[in-house]
């Protein structure tokens, strides 16, 4: 006997969401009804439009516009704006991805609507709740009655927090999406750059405890700067504005700053730099799944498996630390499997045909 289908709203507002959205809304229908939210976090064409286009993302069913504010004052407006479409659509479940500020709107609003959560990439933790990201996880996973785990080390986290029902583990969905994007060989990127596979650094910046602390932003990029080589550049909107409010710096000449890159040449951009340096935690597992090395501009990441098998280095906000561990960066021999097999879209859209987990 076929399983009814469930009418989902899925709720998304950052770039990292739009991929796994990809993935997720592409097998979802096909067994389910869904109904896309955009929030309108991430609103720059570059940071948004581009990604619905490569990567076939349904058009939004309703996009909020809420752009750009403190993480009080966006949060509320996401918060009123998908209770809205709660109310509206009447959905059997709503869906959610990540750590965002989307993420927490919507699972408040579920929440206190009595409409089940589902979080895909629950269990996630970096025991630092300084990053609003960390608060914005543990908030959600408190409430959601799937949580969609990308690992065993989120599963013992949740356990350690006393959740244990409906608790799976799928594997992370972004791996679907890197696996089918990478294997097209795509370089044409590298070409209109003029670059070299394996010759340059590839950097990416957007978190508040990089780019809100001058001191620390000035480091990093000082120390980008002492590199021999080319090192490429793409700059997130608020690191640009941030990068624009520095005093007594400018570019070195080995620095290539571009506007930010679609998905796919990002991901090729990716899979040919000799060393990755980023602060984002979607760029740490691709550059894993990529097998090319990481280094990351944090006190401490989610994704601690890739730190754990050498392939991923947390670093200090340090000129002399930044610029030693570049220029000492090589591959580990041994690269073991790490979230999921690449699979974990058609095992979350199973498992939501079946009753709520009791």
């Amino acid at each position: 006997m076929t399983k009814p289908a469930k009418l989902i709203l899925s709720v998304v507002g950052a770039r990292p969401q739009f991929v796994k959205a990809a993935a997720v809304s592409k097998v979802l229908r096909k067994q389910h009804r869904e109904l896309l939210v955009h929030t309108g976090q991430h609103y720059d064409a570059n940071m948004s439009d581009v990604f619905f286009v490569e990567l076939g993302i349904p058009e939004p069913d309703f996009h909020l516009g809420v752009g750009s504010g403190s993480h009080g004052e966006q949060t509320g407006a996401m918060l009123s704006g998908i209770e809205r479409v709660i109310r509206e659509t009447r959905p059997d479940m709503l869906l959610v991805y990540g750590d965002t500020n989307s993420t927490l709107a919507a699972a408040l609003a579920a929440a206190k609507l009595h409409v089940p959560i589902a979080h895909v990439e629950a269990g996630l933790r970096s025991f630092d709740k300084k990053m609003p990201e960390e608060i914005n996880r543990i908030l959600t996973d408190h409430v959601s009655t799937w949580l969609f785990c990308p690992s065993d080390v989120a599963i013992g986290n949740l356990a350690a927090e006393g959740i244990s029902r409906g608790v799976f583990d799928v594997g992370d969905v972004m791996c679907d999406v890197v696996r089918q994007v990478s294997s097209k060989g795509n370089t044409e990127v590298l070409d209109r750059l003029d670059l070299r596979r394996d010759e340059y650094v590839l950097v990416t910046i957007h978190r508040a405890e990089n780019t809100d602390t001058p001191a620390r932003l000035r480091a990093i990029m000082t120390a980008l700067g002492t590199h021999e080589g080319t090192v490429v550049f793409p700059v997130h909107p608020r690191t640009r504005s941030a990068l624009l409010s520095l005093t007594d710096w400018s570019p070195a000449p080995n620095i290539v700053m571009l506007e930010p890159l679609g998905y796919i040449d990002m991901i090729a951009m990716q899979q040919h730099a000799r060393v990755i340096v980023t602060d984002s935690g979607g760029v740490q597992k691709e550059a894993y799944w990529l097998s090319v090395p990481c280094l990351t501009l944090r006190d401490q990441t989610e994704w601690t498996e890739t730190v754990d098998v050498g392939w991923n280095r947390l670093l200090r906000a340090d000129v002399e630390e930044i610029s030693a561990a570049i220029a000492a960066v090589s591959r580990p021999s041994a690269h073991p499997p790490l979230y999921g097999d690449g699979q974990a879209s058609r095992k979350i859209s199973d498992i939501l045909l079946e009753d709520q987990p009791q």
